[in-house]
């Protein structure tokens, strides 16, 4: 059996993590394979966007298959932990629109792999957390990910009590996009995917590009930066496409260059 399935259907590469009998924890092979599959999605001209989520209907991803190779250490790298932390990388790098639809319990790495997404859509009744420090550890590479989207007071208070929240708090605080009912989530996530398909496809890799360049900087200081990536967006086949679409009154052929 897979451990996680891949399939490309209407623009979208669907990756689902296929260890249900696991609670879709994250081996080492499943952390390869997610990476394998990323790869594959960047390589297809047919992919406009990535729609990661688990199995079944229960746990999005319980995190770290702790029974794996990310026991043991002794002040050493851990195998599993440094591809985990490689596979956010690459996440946050990824050249196409990434989304998640999580569809059950998200926990720990669970947590990273949702907040490494530009979008997450999850269901209203399920539980996110970082419940690490109780059993002696600490989400070490999670934490910057979460600082980056939930005040600083609240991201700590998560990680140091370890308390669970539902999916509304988790909307509500900017670990997710949006939370719905359980009925709605494949509509949202659906509607959401078909959206970003729509979109010119250029404009969105290199404006994906141009934030990731200047999060975090002072306005002032990136204004003129952006300025000029905006003028490379407009020397796009896109741009101009897009441009004429609109003053003849027609929906744009994009052509992704």
């Amino acid at each position: 059996m897979d451990d996680v399935l891949y399939e490309v259907r209407a623009g979208v590469a669907r990756l689902t993590l296929n260890r249900e009998a696991s609670r879709n924890a994250l081996s080492p092979a499943a952390i390869a394979a997610v990476g394998a599959h990323l790869d594959a999605a960047e390589a297809d001209p047919d992919v406009r966007a990535v729609c990661l989520t688990g199995a079944g209907d229960k746990v999005f991803c319980s995190g770290a298959d702790l029974g794996s190779a990310f026991a043991g250490g002794s002040g050493e790298a851990v195998p599993g932990p440094v591809a985990y932390a490689r596979l956010l990388r690459r996440m946050l790098a990824f050249p196409k629109p990434l989304v998640a639809r999580v569809n059950g319990h998200c926990l720990a790495g669970g947590l990273g792999l949702v907040l490494a997404c530009d979008l997450a859509y999850a269901r209203e009744d399920v539980r996110f957390g970082t419940p690490e420090v109780k059993v002696g550890l600490f989400p070490m590479m999670v934490a910057p990910l979460m600082l980056r989207s939930v005040p600083r007071k609240r991201a700590l208070e998560l990680m140091l009590t370890a308390e669970p929240i539902d999916g509304r708090e988790a909307a509500a605080i900017g670990l997710v996009t949006r939370a719905v009912p359980a009925a709605g989530l494949d509509a949202t996530v659906d509607k959401a995917l078909a959206a970003v398909c729509a979109n010119a496809p250029v404009a969105i890799r290199m404006g994906r590009e141009a934030i990731g360049a200047v999060d975090g900087r002072p306005a002032a200081e990136v204004l003129e930066t952006l300025a000029g990536r905006l003028a490379d967006l407009l020397a796009t086949e896109d741009a101009a496409e897009g441009l004429a679409a609109f003053l003849e009154k027609r929906a744009p052929q994009w052509k992704g260059r």
